[in-house]
Parts: C-alpha cells; sequence; structure tokens
C-alpha cells in the first residue's frame, strides 16, 4: 500500500504535459529511411538460381564477377542474400548465420563486398519461419534491425510466409521503425505478394513492395504448386496494370526479380529487361553471373536501355495501345525525351505501321505530350545503338516473335 501512495502521489505532481512525454517515450517512427532508392535499386539476388543453396564462397564469387563483367559500372550495387542464410538464435534472441556455410560470418562478408565498392542486401520474413523453414524475424524485429546494422547491411529483403494473424501493413511499420532504431539507413524492401495492396500504404513504410507472386523463367505461362502459383514474365507485367500512379522516386512496384539468362531465349530475355526498364522496376539479376554468355551480359548491361528504367523523372511507363498481342507502350523521360516499346507476344512476327502525326500521346499522370510539329524527334534503337529516322515518317518494321523494338525518342 504505501508502494502504490508514492506512486500515486509521483504522478500527481506530474503536470499533463509530463505524463504526455512519459507516454512519447514508446512512439515509434514507423516511416522508412528517406533519400534512398531514387531511382530503381540495382543489384543481384540468389534466389532464382541458387534457392537455398548458397554459401560465402558463392557470395564473394558473385561480387567479383559483379565488378569484373562490367555489372557494377552498369549501375548494378546491390548483393542481395536471399532465404536460407540464417543459423539459429543464440540464448539472448540474436540471429546468427549459418555456421557452416558462412564460416566467416556476415560482418567478414559484408566487409568483402563493400571492399568492392558494392553493397550487401540480407532477407528476413515477417512470419515465425521464413518461407525455407529458418527463423523468421517476428517478435524479433529490434534485434535483428541491431543485429544487420552491425554487420553493416545495407537493404532488406522482408518476406511474408508463416503470418498467421499478422496485418502486412502493421508488420511492415514494424521493421520499418525497428530499422530506423537501429540507426542504420538500409533500403526495405516489402515482399507481400501484392495481396494486401502493399502499394496503398507502403509508399511511406519501404522503398519497394512486390506487386505479385513470384516469377518463374517462362515467358508466358504459369506454375501451379497446388497451394500457390508462380508466374511468367508476361502474366507478371499484365499485373502490373493501374498500379503506375503510386511509383516514383523512393518508392516503388515490384514485379520481382529479373530471369535474363536462366533458360528463356534471347529475344525473351531482351523483351523482360526491356519491359521491366519500361515499367520502372527494380532491375535485380537473379541468374548466375559466373558462367552466363555473352549475350546475357550484354542484356543486362545496356546502359541505353538501363538509362530508362533509371531515368530521374522516376515516372512508371504505360501502354498506349494493344492489338492481336502487338502492345505499344511509352515513358516519359527527363529532358522531354520518350521511350518508346513495341512488344510482340505472338510466336509470329507482327508487322507495326505507326504513323506519328496521326498519334496523340497524352499522359495525364505526368502531365506530359508527345507533340509532333516542328522538327520532330529523332528515333534511337536501344539495342542495335543506331538512330532509326524520325518522327516526320511513319515508322514501319516488325517485330520479331517474343521480342521488342525499344526507341528513346529525343528533340531534334
Amino acid at each position: 500500500m504505501k508502494k502504490f501512495l508514492l506512486v500515486a502521489g509521483f504522478l500527481m505532481g506530474l503536470s499533463a504535459p509530463d505524463l504526455y512525454a512519459q507516454g512519447n517515450n514508446y512512439v515509434q517512427d514507423y516511416t522508412k529511411y528517406e533519400g534512398l532508392a531514387l531511382t530503381p535499386p540495382m543489384g543481384w539476388n540468389s534466389w532464382n538460381k541458387f534457392a537455398c543453396n548458397i554459401d560465402e564462397k558463392l557470395i564473394r564469387e558473385i561480387a567479383d564477377v559483379m565488378v569484373s563483367s562490367g555489372m557494377k559500372d552498369a549501375g548494378y550495387q546491390y548483393i542481395n542474400l536471399d532465404d536460407c542464410w540464417h543459423g539459429e538464435r543464440d540464448s539472448l534472441g540474436f540471429i546468427h548465420p549459418d555456421a557452416k556455410r558462412f564460416p566467416s560470418g556476415m560482418k567478414a562478408l559484408a566487409d568483402y563486398i563493400h571492399s568492392k565498392g558494392l553493397k550487401i542486401g540480407l532477407y528476413s520474413d515477417a512470419g515465425s519461419q521464413t518461407c525455407g523453414g529458418r527463423p523468421g524475424s517476428r517478435g524479433y524485429e529490434f534485434q535483428d534491425a541491431l543485429t544487420y546494422a552491425k554487420w553493416g547491411v545495407d537493404y532488406l529483403k522482408y518476406d511474408w510466409c508463416n503470418t498467421e494473424g499478422l496485418k502486412a501493413e502493421g508488420a511492415y511499420k514494424t521493421i520499418a521503425a525497428a530499422l530506423k532504431r537501429a540507426g542504420r539507413p538500409m533500403v526495405l524492401s516489402i515482399c507481400e505478394w501484392g495481396n494486401d495492396e502493399p502499394w496503398k500504404w507502403g509508399p511511406a513504410v519501404g522503398h519497394l513492395w512486390r506487386t505479385t507472386g513470384d516469377i518463374f523463367n517462362c515467358f508466358d505461362c504459369v506454375e501451379d504448386h497446388g497451394t500457390w502459383k508462380s508466374f511468367g514474365v508476361m502474366q507478371i507485367l499484365d499485373k502490373q496494370k493501374g498500379l503506375r500512379q503510386y511509383a516514383g522516386p523512393g518508392h516503388w512496384n515490384d514485379p520481382d526479380m529479373l530471369e535474363v539468362g536462366n533458360g528463356m531465349v534471347v529475344n525473351e530475355d531482351r523483351a523482360h529487361f526491356a519491359m521491366w526498364a519500361m515499367i520502372a522496376a527494380p532491375l535485380v539479376a537473379g541468374n548466375d553471373l559466373r558462367s552466363m554468355s555473352a549475350t546475357t551480359l550484354q542484356i543486362l548491361t545496356n546502359k541505353d536501355v538501363i538509362a530508362v528504367n533509371q531515368d530521374s523523372l522516376g515516372i512508371q511507363g504505360f501502354q498506349y495501345r494493344e492489338k492481336d498481342k502487338l502492345e505499344i507502350w511509352f515513358k516519359p523521360l527527363q529532358d522531354g525525351d520518350w521511350a518508346v516499346c513495341f512488344l510482340n507476344r505472338n510466336d509470329i512476327g507482327q508487322q507495326v505501321n505507326f504513323d506519328w502525326s496521326k498519334e496523340v500521346v497524352d499522359d495525364s499522370l505526368s502531365k506530359r505530350k508527345i507533340e509532333i510539329g516542328g522538327r520532330g524527334y529523332t528515333l534511337r534503337n536501344l539495342w542495335t545503338k543506331k538512330v532509326a529516322g524520325t518522327t516526320k515518317k511513319a515508322f514501319k518494321a516488325v517485330v520479331p516473335p517474343h521480342d521488342v523494338l525499344m526507341f528513346r525518342l529525343s528533340k531534334n
């Protein structure tokens, strides 16, 4: 009773502002770090090619090739370890990497990646276990964030398996608050698969958010796993409809990682990469960089296509027209330029006959319009690197099957 009276007396002696301040000690900042991912993130992730079969030797080798191949110079910077790097939690609940696969520890691996002028990303999950059955972050969010900060992590992909009873927005706000409290700026990749419309609440919480389920290396098909499905490139592209208004510098729609170099034919890889550039998607390679072909490297390091993706205006492209599986896409760029992409989803070549003088390309989102008057625009083919005429004449060409023709339009 005496203890109760002492506490009561103490509280009665506090003014209302004092009491309010006491409560404010526990208020969290549920927002992301600002100033990161001002253009779509570029890097590499282990999952599409290696799944759980990763170790520190592989990651070091990938980092080496990222530099030696020219990918770093082309703009790629993140080396992201996906699921299954985890070991066990210690008696205090702190996570450790798998000691057999990462014997040098994660701090040493991060230091190695940083020494190459690159950045490191890790993976965790909002649930009790990751999708691969490793320890998830549920209930350990602040400990995990502190650990990642101590290791020097720059990017966190946060998945959504085994999340029974959780609400996505709240769960991702918790990890955002934990990262803020840990004190090291990290890109937060929301991997909630688009189930809870993360584009509506994600911009304040993370830097990118998955809009769909997982991609797999097929141009136009669906893989049914029974309780869930993987989607081909075209199926993923179709699911982006209606989302472009949510994207911009520091907050991006994420249609999942690239499958370039993982088994599709070259024209399909080229179309895949071009369309991810057109829709301002993160460019996260998912192939084995150590053994990729010269053609795969050429696609992944096409600086003209990458420039469309990384354009500082940050406007996601849009489908202008579609007929008989031939689609025409436009993307407004800085300095009055535009990107245009003719995508052929057919199994046979398709003829294009696009008369610029009869078209009105008016984008209400960016408040930009292509006006053909005066000297018009010069068309530069971003794959052949050659000038392909101007908008003074109608554009006529054949788009090969499962392929693209992609141009940058610049004012004369």
